[in-house]
């Protein structure tokens, strides 16, 4: 991210940060935590979803900077959680989902989860802070390509069809199932998503019981049949 904002603003909204990796919170929040500066005062972080919740329940800001990639089941698991925040007639919390991934899915299940807007992480801190006062207003806030992916799963009179099995998975378990079926071994999972071995093979294990399969190469035919690969 580059520098946020070189003035003084009066404007300001109170922002909460959610995302597992402690070193990226402390980035943003040297670049757009700035109060007299950018006008954003950050109040609240969290690492996981049972953090996000209690932290965005007892501070009440304007909106949330949230990951979809969170341990105990995603920004998805957050924003279910909070959507009496939401909903709110007066001074509702707003979700702005801030993520390294720009996959169709992951943008498609917190927009549907109540989301107002999806920015991806390569984003600059002056379009981030632009962003964050969009979304306060009420506006959908996305990075060009992806909104493409809301339009076209929005563009008919149906709702999008649902994938049962599928929203029986967490983000997180989604991704390690991508990887798997990709045919990545655990290790280079456990790199990529900066997780240990143990908690890849966790997550495998959930995979199988939850779908109801017996190996990884049942879950690469199942996830190639979705098209997840």
């Amino acid at each position: 991210m580059t520098e946020a904002v070189g003035e003084t603003t009066e404007r300001r909204v109170r922002v909460v940060l959610v995302d597992d990796h402690r070193m990226f919170r402390t980035g943003v929040q040297a670049e757009i935590g700035q109060t007299e500066r950018t006008g954003v005062e950050v109040v609240g972080e969290a690492a996981d979803v049972d953090q996000a919740v209690t932290v965005i329940t007892a501070t009440r800001p304007e909106v949330v900077l949230l990951d979809v990639h969170l341990p105990g089941g995603g920004g998805v698991e957050v924003l279910r959680r909070c959507a009496s925040l939401m909903a709110a007639p007066e001074n509702p919390v707003r979700f702005l989902a801030l993520s390294v991934s720009d996959a169709a899915e992951d943008v498609i299940g917190v927009i549907r989860g109540g989301a107002r807007g999806y920015v991806t992480k390569t984003i600059t801190g002056s379009d981030l802070v632009d962003s964050v006062f969009r979304v306060q207003d009420g506006d959908a806030v996305f990075s060009p390509r992806l909104a493409g992916f809301v339009l076209d799963a929005f563009a008919s009179t149906d709702a999008p069809p649902v994938d049962e099995d599928l929203d029986r998975l967490t983000q997180r378990e989604r991704e390690v199932l991508r990887l798997i079926a990709r045919g990545y071994a655990y290790k280079e999972i456990a790199k990529q998503l900066f997780i240990s071995v143990k908690t890849v093979e966790s997550h495998v294990s959930a995979v199988l019981r939850k779908l109801q399969l017996s190996n990884r190469h049942e879950l690469t035919r199942w996830a190639t049949a979705r098209r997840l690969v």
